[in-house]
């Protein structure tokens, strides 16, 4: 399976030389890095070349590494049925940076885009209806990127006085800021509430 892998990311670099940074065989899929701005051919090459076929796009995503200059990863997944294939192409891209969507060769594309654009905040330009998919429409924020607070900055809740759906701003209480790591399974000495009684 490698060597027929290896004997891909050859042929990949010899057709787009270019394009291709470098590329990886683990774990039985072949993973390339890929400069953003040849994406759509090379992505078009995939899926009709004889010896590609990969008629699949699995799925996309991304990976936020802020102490990078090239912050994002956008990662996608593609199988190919016909050779039994799979690969994994990657695109290092910076905040401002706008990736080329996939919708006109994969149509598949244009939900995992929303869903990378709503959790990342990355642009893909050409997309036919680029909004928000998971979260609300007034919300702020990246959920995904790695300065996103856990909590969140607004909380929803309805309101029964109100009788509507209200947005407030988190407010957190200092004691629900203070956490106690200790385990008694890591050989701590403690006691838990309620064993003080038993016997």
């Amino acid at each position: 399976m490698s060597e027929a892998l290896q004997e891909l990311a050859a042929h990949l670099t010899l057709k787009y030389p270019d394009a291709v940074l470098g590329h990886a065989v683990a774990f039985g899929e072949l993973t390339v890095e890929l400069v953003p701005s040849h994406l759509e051919a090379f992505v078009d090459f995939l899926l009709i070349d004889s010896a590609c076929r990969f008629s699949s796009l699995v799925d996309i995503t991304a990976v936020d590494h802020p102490e990078r200059e090239k912050r994002f990863e956008v990662v996608y997944h593609f199988l190919s049925m016909y050779q039994n294939h799979r690969i994994r192409v990657k695109l290092a891209i910076g905040e401002t940076d706008m990736v080329p969507s996939l919708v006109e060769i994969h149509p598949s594309a244009n939900w995992f885009e929303r869903e990378v654009f709503d959790m990342f905040g990355i642009l893909f330009s050409g997309h036919p209806d680029l909004r928000r998919i998971l979260t609300d429409y007034g919300f702020r924020g990246f959920p995904l990127r790695k300065d996103f607070p856990t909590t969140g900055y607004t909380e929803v809740r309805y309101d029964e006085s109100q009788k509507r759906v209200v947005y407030e701003a988190v407010k957190l209480v200092q004691e629900y800021r203070q956490f106690d790591f200790m385990s008694p399974w890591e050989g701590a000495e403690y006691i838990l509430p309620g064993d003080e009684k038993r016997v």
